[in-house]
């Protein structure tokens, strides 16, 4: 059964996750509004939206989830190599609206993205509640790769990332994930299964794991506010979590949610 939400009401409650479709998966609800509070509400029941221009707004839980555990990205030796050359340095939050637009324009395939005007409008409202946050990959002074997703709690859900240069959106993931680590942030959601996510060490859980981990964990304080800290970072300049994993292969960096568009 897919559920019609009420625009006038943001802060109406979703339809459990459970009810959500098989076919397409994870398709739960339409319509509704991209208010701040609606969308903080989607996040905390693993609930987010997803839709192509023209389309009404369309609300996912897929079944399952792919998630990835900070502590245990995996970094490829010849990502290693490039962290090691020291030539991409990382900052986060300070270019929030420039990853977006990034994020936004077409792929190296050709192909669009799902980041409608509207969806950037309501997620640099996030940002400015300092809810929504961006990691930023530079060249000199050039932006050349980034993500940005919402915090809640202790969970980050990513959104999307692009790349403009080898490596730059593995450099981002890298950075977030040490941040994210040692801030005790317990994982990060990728929404669904890409090889490029699998390589760098994400895993697919069951949905009711999921929605578990996300009771438990957002309602535990996280770090709201500007992840800004003033730096140029470069994640070779700090030992791997990870170090200890099993090596993975390279995969082409790509929107966090891509496999469903």
């Amino acid at each position: 059964m897919l559920f019609l939400l009420d625009p006038a009401n943001p802060k109406a409650p979703f339809p459990g996750v459970h009810l959500a479709e098989t076919d397409p998966n994870g398709l739960l609800a339409v319509g509704g509004d991209l208010h701040p509070e609606r969308l903080i509400n989607a996040y905390r029941h693993g609930i987010f939206p997803w839709f192509s221009p023209g389309d009404p707004i369309l609300w996912w839980s897929p079944d399952p989830r792919t998630l990835l555990y900070p502590e245990r990205v995996r970094v490829s030796r010849s990502l290693r190599k490039a962290l090691r050359r020291r030539r991409l340095g990382v900052t986060m939050d300070r270019a929030f609206d420039a990853v977006i637009r990034a994020c936004s324009g077409p792929r190296r395939d050709g192909a669009g993205t799902w980041l409608v005007p509207d969806m950037i409008a309501a997620y640099a409202a996030l940002h400015r509640r300092g809810l929504a946050h961006s990691v930023e990959v530079w060249q000199d002074d050039t932006l050349v790769g980034g993500l940005y997703g919402v915090g809640i709690g202790r969970v980050f859900y990513g959104e999307s990332m692009f790349s403009r240069v080898d490596d730059a959106s593995k450099v981002a993931l890298v950075h977030l994930s040490r941040r994210l680590a040692d801030w005790g942030y317990a994982v990060i959601d990728c929404q669904v299964i890409s090889d490029h996510l699998v390589s760098m060490g994400a895993e697919e859980v069951p949905r009711d794991s999921f929605t578990a981990l996300l009771r438990q964990w957002c309602p535990v304080p996280g770090r709201d506010g500007s992840w800004d800290d003033g730096a140029l970072s470069f994640p070779a300049d700090r030992p791997d979590p990870a170090a200890s994993a099993v090596e993975a292969g390279d995969g082409e960096a790509q929107d966090l949610s891509e496999a469903l568009s």
